[in-house]
């Protein structure tokens, strides 16, 4: 793992936003799904999956279900109740409650919080089976009060034999309401403007590869998403207490993820910098994606050696990481000067994949950068808000003439007069009262 001073480190990362020829294929497979509905996706299904599918066959039966609680051991179905337990609590503190502020006039401000009605979760198949993922798209908008959520993933990710059951049991756990099998931009398509089978949803959230990226992208507007999520990033800011060998371990736990995942140590001790840049090859040669983490290793890898502690959390808010790892000997210290980062582990045992599996928080963080203004997905993304005014008549005799001032200072004489006509009726009571 090449190790380089802060000053001849420059990661150039860009957003994916496919060729021209992606775009394209995509544009064509949503323009098909919404004017031919199932016919289109059934027809995808089988050029892409290579699964002949009928409209009935698109949605997951009970008994479907009940076969693949079979399928999984006792220790994968108590684990993942454990996880969907902790994920459940610590989402739960995040509800919060409709208001209303009543006013001395008699006038009522608040605002009305409500859950979207139908969410869509895509849950990938390809290189594998993400059940954590499952539970991290799901509970949130179960625990916001959404009553339909909807997933769909490619009919073989578990094989030719049919969905993964690991995920239809950790959707069934978490709190799904509706399963179909169908993959891709046609899934994408589906949920955003429905078919005969499958009803449109409200928004659509969950990872996918290229094409499902563009399709949400595309369908944005239609529907609400959550993001158009990039490869995974990790960084640690360790002193020289760090353990090499954690280190080098949580820097390969994302650099196993695909290719262009990056994986940075930035630390001001050089001798941890060696430590770690030998411990990394060390366990790549025992890991078996040895190739994919190797790869990403290469290409956006790196172990940067700053002057001081400080240097080092200036590049992390530059850099803004998905993960970051804090581990040097006194974590505390340094967690409030991070102004840019999804998610913040403290300590030496508070490894990356503590969060990605089991403490609660969610694991669906801005990639790319975008941690300088977004945040990890939690129950906000599966709430809508109302305002609610009711203006008394005292206040708006009051308040009437102000609000008439800034109306026409914008040239929008309707607005004003929309307040004059009432306070003229007022006027008009008024002085009839006193002929």
């Amino acid at each position: 793992m090449k190790i380089v001073s802060a000053r001849d480190f420059n990661l150039q990362r860009e957003v994916d936003y496919g060729t021209p020829e992606q775009n394209e294929a995509v544009h064509a497979i949503i323009r098909s799904v919404r004017q031919e509905g199932d016919a289109a996706v059934l027809r995808y299904t089988e050029s892409f999956d290579g699964v002949s599918l009928t409209a009935e066959q698109l949605r997951v039966t009970e008994e479907e279900l009940k076969a693949a609680y079979d399928k999984v051991e006792p220790s994968f179905l108590q684990a993942i109740r454990e996880a969907a337990d902790n994920i459940r609590a610590f989402h739960m503190k995040q509800k919060r409650n409709s208001w209303m502020d009543l006013q001395p006039d008699g006038s009522l401000l608040g605002q009305i919080i409500r859950p979207l009605k139908r969410v869509g979760v895509y849950v990938p198949g390809g290189k594998a089976a993400y059940p954590s993922s499952v539970l991290m798209n799901v509970i949130p908008a179960q625990v916001a009060g959404v009553p339909e959520i909807v997933m769909v993933t490619p009919p073989a990710t578990g094989g030719k034999a049919g969905i993964d059951p690991y995920t239809l049991v950790a959707a069934a756990e978490a709190g799904v309401t509706e399963m179909y099998r169908v993959g891709g931009a046609q899934a994408i398509a589906s949920l955003a403007y429905g078919t005969d089978s499958i009803e449109p949803v409200d928004k659509i959230c969950g990872p996918g590869n290229i094409y499902v990226a563009l399709a949400k992208r595309e369908v944005y507007g239609a529907v609400d998403i959550d993001s158009i999520a990039g490869p995974s990033e990790i960084v640690v800011l360790a002193d020289d207490t760090a353990n090499a060998s954690y280190v080098a371990a949580d820097l390969l736990s994302q650099a196993e993820h695909d290719e262009m995942a990056s994986a940075i140590l930035v630390t001001p001790s050089q001798r941890l910098a060696e430590e770690v840049s030998a411990e990394v090859q060390r366990q790549l040669a025992e890991l078996p994606r040895r190739d994919i983490a190797a790869a990403s290793v290469d290409a956006y890898g790196a172990i940067i050696v700053v002057d001081t502690l400080h240097e080092g959390i200036q590049i992390v808010n530059k850099l803004a990481p998905e993960h970051l790892e804090i581990m040097t000997e006194n974590p505390m210290e340094h967690v409030g000067l991070i102004e840019n980062a999804g998610a913040i582990f403290l300590g030496a045992y508070s490894s990356e994949p503590v969060g990605d599996y089991f403490a609660g928080p969610n694991h669906i963080i801005p990639t790319n950068g975008t941690a300088r203004f977004s945040s990890p997905v939690d129950i906000d993304d599966f709430i809508k808000k109302s305002s609610m005014i009711y203006y008394s008549k005292e206040a708006l005799l009051r308040n009437g003439e102000t609000i008439m001032q800034l109306a026409r200072h914008e040239g929008l004489e309707g607005h004003a007069r929309a307040i004059q006509v009432r306070l003229d009726n007022e006027k008009k009571a008024v002085d009839g009262d006193g002929e």
